[in-house]
């Protein structure tokens, strides 16, 4: 019984348990703030997995004494926790199940618990450098560049390759995944040009605390959290092998010897195609670099989006050296970070990117749509 009337009660499929800070938090997903409640709650919780009616989960939950079983039903019911068949509140479980089921329970609790965070006033969002002292430390300590002094490096021909100047459209519409690439290896001149338009700095900023640098790419707070590896294959005047782009100097800091097609392929969850690019550019969040000034867990979203903004910039730079760009988020993360040499924890790998010279016949690419693939294609409604 709750409130003195009967009902039929289930679980509600968006719910995610943790403990935090010492406490047993119960948070519901969409639209509900985290509760922090008796562990028991979770064994309550698994008796009403299907629609239940409370006396036949009383029965299982006998250990319990009555009044608190019933109260704690009540407290379940009340914060949305438990649902009430044939209710609004159980109809939009339904759909979110629906939707987000196959997902559930990582991303449609990452996708949710991440909504409309609770920003800090206006007043302090609009807070000028001019009334921060140029002397302050920052938010949190971070470091502006990654380093590896102690590596052997090559350090990268300045000189920048005239195909960049192609024209806007003829690179934006000719840009294409490349999952066939050639032999032919790509010169050091290329590599440079393409690292160094992507992943170097444009120019600095004065944030009010610190200096700050900017890319061709938009980057959030312009923490520039994302760092470039590479696993160079097939590129003139380097040796296979791991190393890092350093951006400060523009200069590849060598990591570790030796890089083969089938490691490529493995690294990159098994896909055959990874193995004949000529190399893979690993993005690796350092997570300081946001964390500095975005404490909301919101800000893993921005590394995500930046990501992104990288591997858009990366593709076409890559199509307009004449290279063919292709990218992945399907990779066996702990592997490559072991690969790398990263911790995975404070330096952690996002995004793979890849290119090469594209072979003359793209077996992997997709033929185009004809009218048989319309007729069998919902175009709306």
């Amino acid at each position: 019984m709750v409130s003195g009337v009967r009902m039929w009660l289930r679980r509600r499929r968006g719910l995610v348990c943790y403990w935090h800070e010492g406490n047993f938090v119960v948070h519901p997903h969409p639209g509900g703030e985290p509760l922090t409640l008796h562990p028991a709650a979770a064994e309550i919780l698994s008796a009403f997995e299907e629609w239940t009616d409370p006396s036949a989960a009383a029965a299982e939950l006998d250990h319990f004494s009555g009044e608190s079983l019933h109260q704690m039903v009540e407290q379940l019911h009340a914060n949305g926790l438990l649902l009430a068949a044939q209710t609004p509140e159980a109809e939009a479980d339904e759909r979110f199940d629906l939707q987000w089921g196959t997902w559930a329970p990582e991303a449609s609790f990452f996708h949710y618990a991440t909504q409309d965070v609770k920003y800090p006033e206006t007043e302090q969002r609009e807070e000028t450098t001019e009334n921060i002292p140029a002397t302050s430390e920052p938010e949190a300590p971070f470091v502006l560049f990654t380093g590896y002094p102690e590596a052997d490096r090559i350090l990268l021909p300045r000189s920048r390759s005239p195909k960049l100047a192609a024209s806007y459209d003829e690179v934006l519409y000719a840009r294409r995944t490349c999952r066939d690439h050639t032999e032919e290896p790509v010169p050091l001149e290329v590599l440079s040009t393409l690292l160094a338009t992507v992943f170097a700095p444009v120019d600095y900023i004065d944030c009010g605390r610190c200096a700050l640098f900017r890319r061709t790419s938009p980057a959030g707070g312009a923490r520039q959290e994302l760092d470039a590896y590479l696993a160079i294959r097939n590129v003139t005047g380097v040796a296979p092998g791991t190393y890092h782009y350093n951006l400060w100097e523009h200069s590849l800091e060598l990591l570790s010897e030796g890089f083969t097609s089938a490691e490529a392929a493995h690294l990159c969850a098994e896909q055959e195609w990874a193995g004949g690019a000529a190399f893979l550019v690993v993005l690796s969040a350092v997570v300081d670099r946001l964390l500095s000034k975005y404490p909301t867990p919101r800000s893993y979203r921005v590394m995500l989006l930046d990501a992104g903004h990288l591997g858009q910039t990366f593709a076409l730079t890559a199509t307009a050296l004449g290279l063919g760009p292709a990218q992945t988020g399907a990779f066996h993360d702990s592997a490559v970070a072991e690969r790398l040499g990263l911790d995975n924890i404070g330096s952690t790998p996002l995004y793979v990117l890849a290119a090469g010279y594209p072979a003359a016949e793209q077996t992997e690419a997709p033929p185009m749509a004809g009218l048989d693939t319309f007729r069998r294609t919902t175009l709306s409604g």
